[in-house]
C-alpha cells in the first residue's frame, strides 16, 4: 500500500487497480458534512466517503416545508422558516461535536424562489455561523446528476430528480453530466394549482412537454429517479408486488408497472398505506401528486428502462470532492476493499482468493467478475459473528447493505455465495423469496462461488502468497487443485471434504497434486 512514501509498489493488482481509500487525497475525504436545504426538507449527511461508495456516518432529516404556500405569498413558510433555522443550528452542533471540516450547505428551490430567501441566508449565517449557497435550478439538476454518477460511474441516460418545489432534468452519457432543465413541477407547488386534479393534469402534461423539446432528443433513454416522493412511489410498488427485497437503490420499475401503482394509490387509504409502507404522513401526502408526474413523465419521455437512485444531490456533493482517480474507480470494488481492510482476520487475502476462485468462471464477463471480486474481498469480513449464524449474517450484509453499482438479483447473488461459504445448506431457508430473483443457473454459480471460497479459505498462508491453483476442464467435466508442498499440512480432512462438496457441485471429477 503506497502510504506516501518513495516506495514502489511490486504487487500486481490486476484489473482493479491499486485500493485508493488510504492515499492523501481519500483520506481528506473521510468526515464530509453536507446540509441540504429543501422545499420539504432539512437534511445533514455525515459520509465516511473515503472508500468510494458512501457510507452513511450520520444521517438526519427534519420535514421544515419551506416551500408550502410560497406560490401565493411568494414567501418561506414561516413556520417552516423557524424550524429550518433550528435544524440547522442542530446540525451545526452536530459537526462540530464531531469534529468534521466545515460543513458544505445548498438550498434549493424554495429558498431561491422566494423574495425572503436571501434573508433566510443571511439569518442561517448569522444565527448558525453556515454559510448558505442558493443554488440554482441547472446547478441543482448538476449535482443530482453527479450523485447517480456516484453509483453508476460512466452511466448513461436521464436524471430527473424531483424536491418540493421543482423538478429538475439531466442528460448522461459516457460518464458526464450534459443538458439539464428545471421546472415547477414538485408537488408542494402542484397542490396549490386551482381547478382540481384536471388542471394540475393538464399543466403537468403541458409542462413536461416543454421539458421534452428543451432537452432534445432524450427518448427511450434509461430513466434514473431521485428523490423522495419517487422513492415513496417506489415504496408503494414493493408493498403492491410483495417485492421482497425492500431496497430502493437500484430498484427497477417498468412503464407498466408505474400505471398500476399510480392507480393503486389513488384508491388507497393513504394513513393505511403509509403506515404499511413505513412512509413519512408529510411524504405521503404529497405521493398522489408525485404519481401524476411521474406518468406524464414516462407517457412523455419513454424510457428504455427505470431505476431509482438513493443518490442525489448530497452524494453529488461528495463526489464534487472526490479526485478524478476515485471518481473512475469501481464503488462496489472499493467499498469492499474498504471492509475488508478494517474487519477481515487477513486483510489482502481476498486478491488472492479472486485469483485462486477465477479459473472456475471462464465465460464470466466484467459485470460477473466484480461481483466475484466483491465477494472474495468479503468472505471473511463477518467471522467475529456466532458460527451458527454467520451465514445469515453474511446474507444480511450482502443483500442489505449501503452499496453502490449492485442491481438487486446482483446484491441476492453476492449474499447467497456468502451464504455458501459458510454453509452447504441454504435451502428452506427465511431467505428463500429472495433467491427467486435469481434463475437456477444463478443459483448454481453462486453455489460453485461459495464453495470455491469455502475451501480457499482453508488454505490461506499470508495476504499475498498463492496457496495453489484450481484448473477446470469443462468439457471434460475434470477439476484439478494443485497444491505447493508447504500446504499439505493444511490440507486435511475437512479441506478435502470441501474440495470433494466443490466438486460435486460441479458435477465434476476432483483430483488433488501436490508440486514442489
Amino acid at each position: 500500500m503506497d502510504d506516501g512514501a518513495d516506495t514502489v509498489d511490486t504487487i500486481d493488482w490486476g484489473p482493479f487497480g491499486r485500493p485508493l481509500f488510504d492515499d492523501a487525497a481519500a483520506k481528506g475525504l473521510s468526515r464530509v458534512g453536507v446540509i441540504d436545504v429543501g422545499s420539504n426538507s432539512v437534511r445533514l449527511v455525515v459520509f465516511d466517503g473515503a472508500a468510494r461508495s458512501p457510507a452513511y456516518f450520520y444521517n438526519e432529516k427534519i420535514m421544515c416545508a419551506l416551500g408550502a404556500g410560497l406560490t401565493k405569498t411568494g414567501r418561506l413558510n414561516p413556520e417552516g422558516r423557524v424550524r429550518a433555522i433550528a435544524a440547522i443550528r442542530r446540525f451545526a452542533a452536530l459537526a462540530k461535536g464531531m469534529d468534521i471540516p466545515p460543513l458544505t450547505a445548498v438550498a434549493t428551490a424554495a429558498v431561491r424562489e422566494a423574495s425572503d430567501g436571501a434573508d433566510f441566508r443571511d439569518e442561517v449565517l448569522r444565527e448558525t455561523g453556515i454559510k448558505l449557497w442558493i443554488i440554482d435550478g441547472k446547478e441543482e439538476a448538476r449535482l443530482s446528476a453527479q450523485g447517480v454518477l456516484l453509483g453508476w460511474p460512466g452511466s448513461y441516460g436521464l436524471v430527473c430528480d424531483i424536491g418540493g418545489s421543482s423538478m429538475e432534468l439531466a442528460d448522461l452519457a459516457e460518464g458526464r453530466v450534459g443538458r439539464r432543465v428545471t421546472s415547477a413541477l414538485g408537488p408542494l407547488k402542484l397542490r396549490e394549482i386551482k381547478g382540481g386534479k384536471k388542471a394540475v393534469k393538464a399543466y403537468v402534461r403541458e409542462t413536461m412537454a416543454q421539458l421534452h423539446d428543451e432537452m432534445g432528443n432524450s427518448t427511450g433513454m434509461r430513466l434514473f429517479l431521485v428523490g423522495g416522493s419517487w422513492r415513496a412511489i417506489a415504496r408503494v410498488d414493493m408493498e403492491r408486488r410483495s417485492y421482497p427485497l425492500t431496497v430502493l437503490h437500484e430498484y427497477r420499475m417498468t412503464s407498466r408497472q408505474i400505471s398500476k401503482t399510480a392507480e393503486y394509490i389513488r384508491k388507497s387509504d393513504l394513513q393505511e398505506l403509509r403506515s404499511r409502507c413505513n412512509i413519512s404522513d408529510s411524504r405521503m401526502s404529497l405521493v398522489p401528486l408525485a404519481s401524476i408526474v411521474l406518468k406524464e413523465l414516462m407517457r412523455t419521455f419513454k424510457p428504455k428502462d427505470v431505476a431509482v437512485s438513493s443518490y442525489g444531490i448530497r452524494e453529488g456533493m461528495l463526489y464534487e470532492q472526490m479526485p478524478r482517480e476515485l471518481r473512475e474507480r469501481d464503488p462496489l470494488v472499493e467499498a469492499c476493499r474498504f471492509v475488508e481492510a478494517k474487519d477481515a482476520r487477513l486483510p489482502g487475502f481476498g486478491r488472492v482468493l479472486y485469483d485462486f476462485v477465477k479459473p472456475l468462471f471462464p465465460r464470466a464477463n466484467w459485470q460477473r467478475k466484480r461481483i466475484i471480486k466483491a465477494a472474495c474481498l468479503l468472505h471473511d469480513v463477518s467471522w467475529r459473528a456466532h458460527p451458527d449464524y454467520r451465514a445469515e449474517v453474511t446474507f444480511d450484509n450482502a443483500t442489505r447493505a449501503n452499496l453502490g453499482g449492485l442491481k438487486h438479483y446482483e446484491r441476492v447473488f453476492l449474499g447467497l455465495a456468502l451464504m455458501n461459504r459458510y454453509t452447504s445448506k441454504t435451502a428452506n431457508s427465511r431467505f428463500d423469496a429472495l433467491f427467486d430473483l435469481l434463475d437456477a443457473g444463478q443459483i448454481k454459480e453462486a453455489e460453485i462461488l461459495g464453495k470455491a471460497m469455502r475451501l480457499g479459505a482453508m488454505l490461506w498462508l499470508t495476504s499475498d502468497e498463492e496457496p495453489g491453483t484450481l484448473r477446470w476442464k469443462p468439457k471434460s467435466r475434470e477439476l484439478t487443485l494443485r497444491l505447493h508442498e508447504q500446504t499439505r499440512p493444511l490440507f486435511g480432512e475437512v479441506a478435502q471434504s470441501r474440495f470433494n462438496a466443490l466438486a460435486s457441485a460441479m458435477d465434476a471429477t476432483g483430483e488433488v497434486i501436490f508440486t514442489k
